[in-house]
């Protein structure tokens, strides 16, 4: 076993442990903190397995945008982050659900690769992403930037509204 097997492993024991925080707390806004514990847990399993841009943009991406916009709109709409125990939760067919789905995920993914190699000096380099992104993607990419923006004035908008 090398040390790559190790952080791997580490790493998603993170990404993992954290997950099943977010969906077991009853308070938001730890909710989406753990959310960030968990994207970085992935992050960290993608630098160990060379893909260096695709860590950096699950950090600047979702750590540094969906989750602070969550959090931010969270905190604006003073919407509440006490743990609420009028939530009726049957955690036992969720439970059920979540295990099948991801039994159903990991028989998918071993059927379709195996324990096979694959190639990682293809097309998906950051150059060609890249060139992709802004020579075909370039409008899509846009409007959603102009989204997210929007649904950021929507949400100090309606927090700032008197009552």
């Amino acid at each position: 076993m090398t040390l790559a097997d190790v952080l791997l492993a580490a790493f998603g024991l993170l990404a993992l442990g954290a997950g099943l925080a977010v969906v077991t707390t009853n308070r938001i806004v730890r909710a989406g903190l753990w959310l960030a514990v968990a994207f970085a847990g992935i992050a960290g399993a993608a630098l160990v397995l060379a893909a260096e841009f695709l860590a950096w943009v699950l950090v600047l991406v979702y750590v540094g945008a969906i989750v602070v916009l969550l959090l931010f709109a969270t905190m604006l709409t003073r919407a509440p982050t006490d743990a609420s125990d009028d939530l009726d939760r049957s955690r036992g067919p969720g439970a059920v659900v979540a295990a099948g789905v991801g039994l159903g995920l990991a028989a998918v993914v071993i059927s379709a690769f195996g324990w096979t190699r694959v190639d990682r000096t293809g097309g998906g380099s950051a150059g060609a992403i890249g060139e992709a992104v802004f020579a075909n993607w370039v409008l899509p990419f846009e409007v959603l930037s102009l989204l997210l923006l929007s649904a950021l004035v929507g949400a100090v908008v309606v927090s700032t509204r008197a009552k």
